[in-house]
């Protein structure tokens, strides 16, 4: 719990621990949160900013890039802001802050002290998620809409296993496109390399479902063998995936899933660019 500027969480980050790499954990599954919140729901003000953010979207050329970090910065800040009760007006909201590693990973701070959570963020057409932990571990999260994939993107993308999948899902190719897609993309975010690795160097499996409730992903990173697991989820025309260093429980809503369940992708930057 996290209350009037102190910090009761007791782990650990995982970039705290003495290699910044995926460790894989045994005994009971780790608890995962998360939190999904859409473009219309972020305040025209920056007073729920912290000084550092409000700087540096200041300074983005591009409102598509600003309108982005927005979105993502309220979604992680809604999410934090549950896991540890602290209200939220824009004030309260302003104490915390998301950096990036060097990796690029997302670092939760409030008061601009390190977070003992561990964390991951993803955004796709106007709507963004955000997972966090309390434990000690890697996470990655990516949100996609079911959209179609040329062969030749599958081909350039996916293993010779992962083709076989999408070429059996019949009628359901798309989805199973963009949801391997989805996959390795947390699972390298796990890895903290994202999109700079081979795609090809992480190999998904899914577990039979439908993706009305959460499903299981099987994840290889085939560099070094490392096996770790992960969940999807169908919410109307989006797909949400979770991956993690150790085994980890099905991801627990704190709010807005009835939101994203029946969301509209939509392009606002576009719009009022």
């Amino acid at each position: 719990m996290i209350q009037n500027g102190s910090c009761s969480i007791r782990e650990t980050r995982p970039d705290m621990v003495e290699e910044n790499r995926p460790r894989q954990t045994s005994g009971v599954q780790v608890s995962v949160l998360w939190h999904a919140a859409g473009m219309a729901e972020v305040p025209a003000d920056d007073g729920w900013l912290s000084e550092w953010e409000a700087e540096r979207v200041a300074r983005m050329a591009y409102e598509k890039r600003r309108t982005e970090f927005r979105l993502g910065r309220w979604t992680a800040k809604q999410a934090l802001a549950d896991l540890g009760r602290i209200p939220l007006d824009g004030r309260s909201l302003a104490r915390l802050e998301v950096r990036a590693d060097p990796d690029g990973a997302p670092n939760p701070h409030l008061d601009g002290k390190p977070l003992p959570v561990s964390m991951s963020m993803t955004d796709r057409a106007d709507w963004a998620a955000c997972v966090v932990s309390t434990s000690a571990i890697h996470l990655g999260c990516d949100l996609e809409i079911v959209e179609p994939r040329s062969d030749l993107f599958v081909a350039d993308y996916f293993t010779t296993d992962e083709q076989e999948a999408i070429r059996n899902a019949g009628a359901e190719r798309d989805r199973m496109a963009n949801l391997l897609w989805s996959a390795k993309e947390s699972a390298l975010k796990v890895l903290r390399t994202g999109l700079r690795r081979d795609t090809r160097s992480v190999e998904v499996k899914v577990a039979p479902g439908d993706g009305s409730t959460w499903s299981q992903l099987m994840i290889r990173d085939s560099s070094d063998g490392l096996d770790f697991s992960g969940w999807w989820h169908r919410f109307g025309d989006f797909l949400l995936t979770v991956a993690a260093s150790a085994a980890v429980q099905p991801p627990e809503p704190l709010r807005g899933t009835e939101r994203l369940r029946t969301a509209t992708p939509s392009h606002g930057w576009w719009r009022n660019g």
